[in-house]
């Protein structure tokens, strides 16, 4: 122990030294242009937030109206394409060389998955979207405030956090994870898109594609921790009667990003490792805590009932629009979900490709698409289960709250339960070390993407983005707030949504060129390997 200790201390000692002593950080043409574009976009919405809100609610509007058609179509393409994958030949291909193996072992890299993907987002709809639904159909004259109605809303739920979004996170981490660990490439976006566009493209397309990368991630991750810092400054407000507002939310945000450059600049991998198992207790602990006092039966029957209707209604929903009833639901909920989730498909498909190394196709796509939604239902299905038991039958006004304020959702279900000023503590405890951990992943994939080295990036760098990213969300959040945070992640999500297309027509032109032996009796072909090229 005390040998390890020693080569630990030493090992800190020579990565210190190596960052007083290491050149100047030099930006180049892709840093310089995603953070100018970033912050330009954030020192308007400060200088004239009423304006920027008028206009975040116009595009919100012309995206979410033109182009929701092809949000649903991209990503249940999706999931049939990692379908595919999984059952077909292409499954036995590893990313990673053919007798390389899983750096991390099967709960671990589940774990691992399911916090990444998630965190912020479900602890923040984990009741504010069921009860929603409950008191505001999903359908024209459909059943509100009943058995019925709180039937629908957690089968939509459920749909909502279910394979589709995880569909998105598995297209992007598969097609970088392919060519990063298998063809040896680099982790960016661009580099990707080489079988696609030739290795010879124009290097201005590929600082353009690497930009839009950033772009969609840093406000993809703008959305989540604005979301986070709202639901905060409603739980301290509700549970501890701290007044909320722009002022909260600000010191809040600050908060979060000294904190985060703490960590980061401290360099402790084993602080940040203890900070995401944490998340992961808390996230159990509360799940426990709210079924062991609340309707147990109620919880298990109902997420057993959701996950029919979400099997069930599965091609119906993912297809859905409503273009003769002149209805705006799916808008609001489903395209939103789909444009937020595909601008940070960067960071997280990075981060999954990262903790996917030496896996096959097939574990990954089975696992990605399996494992993490079951767990999220579990969550919707204590916290909303509840929540809906609590209203149904106990006449409380949980769905009231809600239709004013999402952010008070969690803390006012958690308001109806013993011990409820210890359990808001450590929801706001939970959501904001999600905050800090996932700016420390998100910055740490931007920050690679800036210079192309995705493997080890500058310390220094990750806190430069640690800052744009903070001066962002406040500049969103001071800009209309929810809805100026939606307007960014649609803006940010449909041209990725694009390039993510391109992604998988670029890896399946490189899965038809593998030499491996199961491709081999796929094409009869004894000079398969002859035919190999790199890509």
């Amino acid at each position: 122990m005390t040998e390890n200790s020693n080569n630990d201390k030493s090992n800190n000692k020579r990565v210190n030294e190596s960052e007083e002593t290491s050149p100047p950080l030099k930006l180049g043409v892709v840093f310089w242009g995603a953070a100018i574009i970033i912050l330009v976009v954030a020192i308007i919405a400060m200088i004239i937030p009423s304006q920027v809100q008028m206009a975040s609610e116009t595009v919100y509007s012309f995206i979410s109206d033109k182009f929701s058609w092809f949000f649903l179509l991209v990503v249940f393409g999706f999931g049939v394409f990692l379908l595919f994958l999984a059952i077909s030949p292409y499954g036995r291909i590893k990313l990673g060389e053919d007798d390389s193996e899983p750096e991390f072992s099967f709960w671990s890299w589940i774990g691992m998955l399911f916090s990444s993907g998630l965190g912020v987002g479900l602890v923040f709809y984990g009741v504010a979207e069921p009860m929603e639904h409950f008191v505001k159909s999903p359908f024209l004259g459909g059943p509100v405030e009943n058995a019925e109605a709180a039937r629908i809303a957690m089968g939509y739920t459920y749909f909502h956090w279910g394979i589709s979004q995880w569909s998105i996170f598995g297209v992007a981490g598969l097609t970088i994870g392919y060519f990063q660990y298998r063809k040896k490439r680099d982790g960016l976006v661009s580099t990707s898109l080489e079988p696609l566009l030739g290795f010879n493209y124009s290097t201005k397309a590929r600082k353009g594609l690497d930009i839009l990368a950033i772009i969609a991630t840093v406000t993809g991750m703008a959305t989540s921790v604005g979301l986070g810092i709202l639901q905060m400054d409603g739980g301290l407000n509700i549970a501890y009667g701290i007044p909320n507002g722009p002022m909260t939310q600000i010191i809040l945000t600050i908060l979060m990003t000294v904190l985060f450059i703490i960590s980061t600049t401290t360099g402790l991998k084993k602080g940040m490792k203890f900070l995401s198992t944490t998340n992961m207790i808390l996230a159990m602990f509360l799940t426990v805590f709210v079924m062991f006092f609340g309707p147990f039966t109620f919880i298990m029957e109902s997420i057993v009932v959701g996950m029919g209707d979400y099997i069930t209604n599965f091609v119906g929903y993912s297809l859905r629009l409503q273009p003769y009833s002149g209805q705006h639901w799916v808008q609001d909920w489903t395209v939103f979900y789909w444009a937020w989730v595909i601008a940070w498909s960067p960071f997280i498909g990075s981060f999954v490709a990262r903790v996917s190394r030496g896996r096959t196709i097939r574990e990954y796509v089975m696992g990605i698409l399996i494992v993490p939604p079951i767990l999220s239902f579990l969550w919707v299905g204590a916290l909303g289960g509840s929540a809906i038991y609590s209203d149904l039958f106990n006449n409380t006004n949980i769905g009231e709250i809600v239709l004013d304020d999402q952010t008070r959702a969690l803390f006012a279900l958690l308001n109806t339960m013993p011990f409820e000023l210890i359990t808001s503590a450590i929801a706001i405890l939970l959501i904001f070390l999600f905050l800090v951990t996932s700016a420390d992943s998100a910055t740490f994939i931007v920050s690679g993407m800036s210079i192309g080295n995705t493997e080890n990036p500058p310390i220094k760098l990750k806190v430069l983005w640690g800052v744009i990213l903070g001066v962002l969300t406040i500049a969103l959040i001071l800009a209309g707030g929810l809805t100026s945070l939606q307007a960014a992640s649609l803006l940010a999500g449909l041209p990725f949504a694009i390039v993510l297309i391109m992604m998988i027509f670029s890896v399946s032109r490189s899965l038809r060129r593998e030499p491996n032996r199961a491709l081999v009796r796929r094409r009869h072909s004894h000079n398969a390997k002859e035919e190999h090229k790199q890509f």
